[in-house]
């Protein structure tokens, strides 16, 4: 009995001793935050546009709606000029101050008239056959619509989204990235570089990628 305390009290020293010396090994150290065109940090409940990379590596392409009412909308890729602004929000309640890069995302159209008339402007996955397939589209409900923002290589400041379903305990699923299919946005095996642009940036139609 005495030797089992002796090994028990040896292992939560070393494990007190290995905090200490080595908090890296049990600390990790927090994803960098995702950077917008200006080289600042996104933030929660700011309103920015989505802009996608075009062939000649401007954004000319922006997030938007297939109806400007938004509420029960799909989200599509229209001219930078016809963008619609997204706020995102960090799908566990958290007090940080920045949005960071791989953690789960809530995503909303910024559009009071629909919250006024009780209609969520949250962004969801959906089957639609017309579109053959899934799409993401609006409707959805906090928590249980989760997105992602992550690196995307090539470029400063480009990044990729992506949709992650909550699939515990059925199964351990990855997200999914999202690109363009026909119009839409909807989950891809191809996706494509974004930036995120302040809506005081709205003037300048294009911009150049980094």
């Amino acid at each position: 009995m005495k030797i089992t305390k002796f090994v028990v009290l040896s292992f939560l020293l070393f494990a007190f001793t290995a905090t200490s010396i080595f908090p890296q090994a049990v600390h990790a150290e927090d994803p960098e935050a995702v950077i917008d065109v200006n080289g600042n940090e996104v933030t929660p409940d700011a309103r920015y546009f989505i802009g996608a990379a075009s062939d000649d590596n401007t954004t000319t392409l922006a997030v938007s709606a297939t109806s400007q009412i938004i509420c029960n909308s799909d989200v599509i890729l229209s001219s930078m000029s016809n963008g619609l602004p997204v706020i995102f929000s960090p799908a566990v309640e958290s007090n940080d101050s920045v949005i960071h890069e791989d953690s789960y995302l809530n995503v909303d159209f910024d559009a009071a008239t629909c919250r006024m008339a009780g209609v969520s402007t949250m962004w969801k996955i959906e089957l639609r056959p017309t579109a053959r397939g899934f799409v993401v589209t609006t409707g959805g409900v906090a928590g249980l619509n989760r997105f992602k923002i992550t690196k995307y290589e090539g470029g400063n400041n480009l990044y990729q989204l992506s949709y992650c379903p909550i699939s515990e305990p059925i199964c351990e699923c990855s997200c999914v990235p999202l690109g363009k299919v026909v119009n839409r946005l909807a989950p891809s095996t191809i996706s494509f570089p974004v930036v995120f642009v302040p809506t005081d940036r709205v003037s300048k139609i294009e911009y150049k990628m980094m």
